[in-house]
């Protein structure tokens, strides 16, 4: 199962000014996998360690953190030796290790010639709290659940995804192309992005075997918020994290604490939302007031809406039926909308590199997605359904004129709508209808 972060892991082993790398994701994205098959295609040796299995590893690093001592007592282990340039040293579930986290300062600094990498699912919870980070020591590639482009390559739609990066305003999808398309969609959205859950999926398409895959993973978050909680109650991220589904089922979608806990205030419950931010599990999505560049600088942090990190884990969240995506109508289950929103949104995130917004307008209008495209500010509005009249994204284009606006939908016409397939693809998509 291949992955596009694959080209940005080599581009790290190639890069003169490389430092020790750490690959971040969400448990279960397919983290160790990558990291084992880069050590594999790139590399003569791999050593692997895994801090959360064998807690004795702990011990290389309680007498200092000197990284060729390191080096040497890990050679030992192994019984070779560990060469700059011929092995990967692997760190894996590191935030199991603190001081083993603190030493990539040291192999930056000392020993910058060995290739060392580490990967943990909670490291943005260390990233936040900053004790003992190797601040600016240290390379990140971020890895996410499998996206829908990547869905298209390992389900054997290649040619497809090809087909679909390549529209631009004026083009057309035929019907047969469509409905493929549409019907890949409806198993992406049912089945989400998370490795384990594709690879069920596309070997047996049994729904049941991934709901119970699915619902796995959700138990181990689970879990991961109960041992990491720290000074965040687990009541309260488990509140906060069961009334995701809740609040995107809303009409206005904006993210409100006291319906998660009746009378409850954002200074009640506003921690355990960034620990859950912070852990990559939360995806935050600011409103911004104005469109303009940057984004960041017209945010509004406290009016906010927040999805979840897959599509499929997001669905068994909210209890939907998998029959809902099934069928080959579009249905109408309302709830189908807010799972289409989280797709759009993650796929955003994969493809761009400054994270979307939405824009707001008192209670007059409201269009789902904004997202800065090179120096464009570009407005997408989302359509699950046939209905894809969008009043709001016309509000917007009366008040800012944009040079460009973007209608994601299931339209077979890309001539003012890009399909909902191709939302990976909107970069692209923007340039060529500059």
């Amino acid at each position: 199962m291949d992955r596009q972060a694959m080209a940005a892991v080599e581009a790290w082993r190639t890069s003169p000014a490389r430092k020790p790398l750490i690959l971040r994701g969400v448990r279960q994205c397919g983290k160790t996998w990558l990291l084992k098959e880069f050590g594999h295609r790139a590399f003569t040796h791999t050593v692997y360690l895994n801090f959360e299995k064998s807690q004795t590893l702990a011990g290389l690093f309680e007498s200092d953190l000197d990284p060729h001592r390191i080096i040497q007592d890990l050679s030992v282990l192994e019984e070779g030796v560990i060469e700059p340039q011929t092995t990967l040293v692997i760190m894996d579930e590191i935030q199991e290790c603190p001081r083993a986290l603190t030493s990539l300062k040291y192999f930056c600094e000392e020993a910058p010639e060995y290739a060392v990498v580490a990967a943990g699912s909670l490291l943005g919870l260390a990233v936040r709290d900053a004790s003992g980070f190797p601040v600016g020591k240290v390379d990140f590639i971020d890895l996410r659940p499998l996206t829908f482009r990547e869905f298209l390559a390992v389900s054997g739609n290649e040619v497809l995804a090809g087909y679909l990066g390549a529209l631009g305003p004026g083009s057309r999808l035929s019907a047969p192309l469509l409905l493929k398309a549409d019907r890949l969609l409806r198993e992406y959205v049912m089945v989400g992005g998370m490795p384990e859950a594709v690879a069920a999926w596309l070997a047996r398409h049994d729904i049941g075997e991934v709901d119970t895959i699915l619902q796995a993973i959700l138990d181990s978050y689970a879990l991961d918020m109960a041992k990491h909680a720290g000074v965040v109650t687990y009541p309260k991220l488990a509140a906060v994290w069961r009334a995701i589904p809740q609040q995107l089922a809303k009409e206005n979608q904006k993210f409100i604490f006291s319906h998660v806990i009746q009378g409850a205030r954002a200074k009640d419950l506003e921690d355990a939302l960034e620990w859950l931010v912070a852990a990559g599990i939360a995806l935050k999505v600011p409103r911004v007031t104005r469109p303009g560049t940057p984004l960041a600088a017209y945010a509004d942090d406290r009016y906010f809406k927040l999805y979840l990190v897959d599509v499929g884990l997001l669905r068994r969240l909210a209890g939907v039926e998998a029959s809902v995506f099934q069928a080959q109508g579009r249905g109408t289950d309302h709830f189908r909308g807010a799972l289409v929103e989280n797709y759009v949104l993650t796929e955003l995130l994969a493809a761009l590199p400054v994270p979307p917004y939405f824009w707001r307008s008192g209670n007059t209008a409201e269009v789902d997605f904004v997202v800065q495209v090179g120096s464009d500010v570009v407005p997408v509005e989302v359509k699950s359904g046939e209905n894809t009249v969008s009043r709001s994204l016309g509000v917007y284009k009366q008040q800012y004129d944009p040079a460009v606006t973007i209608k994601l939908s299931p339209k077979p016409t890309v001539n003012g709508h890009l399909p909902l397939t191709a939302a990976w693809a909107l970069a692209a998509y923007v340039d060529r209808a500059r």
